[in-house]
């Protein structure tokens, strides 16, 4: 049990005990803001990552679409250059058999 003091020391006593209480809430309160605030940082990262993740896909489609087209224009351009080389063979076999 808890001798007891004159009534100053029991004051001193208290006021020790509230200002190390009081620093105690504070730490806890700083404490519980900076957790909140890295929360809330994870939660805009994930919110970027997704986002990220979905303009990839966007650009892996546009990419895509890119490379068919560059495929489909090489086809046009051998098909064209194939065409001129038969129109060039056609007129050397005319000009042979005539």
């Amino acid at each position: 049990m808890m001798a007891t003091g004159t009534p100053g020391s029991q004051a001193w006593l208290g006021q020790s005990l509230k200002g190390i209480l009081t620093e105690k809430v504070n730490t806890c309160a700083r404490d519980v803001i900076a957790l909140t605030k890295q929360v809330l940082k994870g939660s805009q990262s994930s919110e970027l990552l997704g986002q990220t993740a979905q303009n990839m896909v966007l650009r892996e489609d546009a990419i895509l679409h890119s490379e068919d087209s560059l495929r489909k224009m090489a086809t046009q351009e051998a098909i064209q250059d194939n065409v001129e080389q038969s129109s060039d063979l056609q007129d050397e076999l005319n000009h042979l058999v005539t």
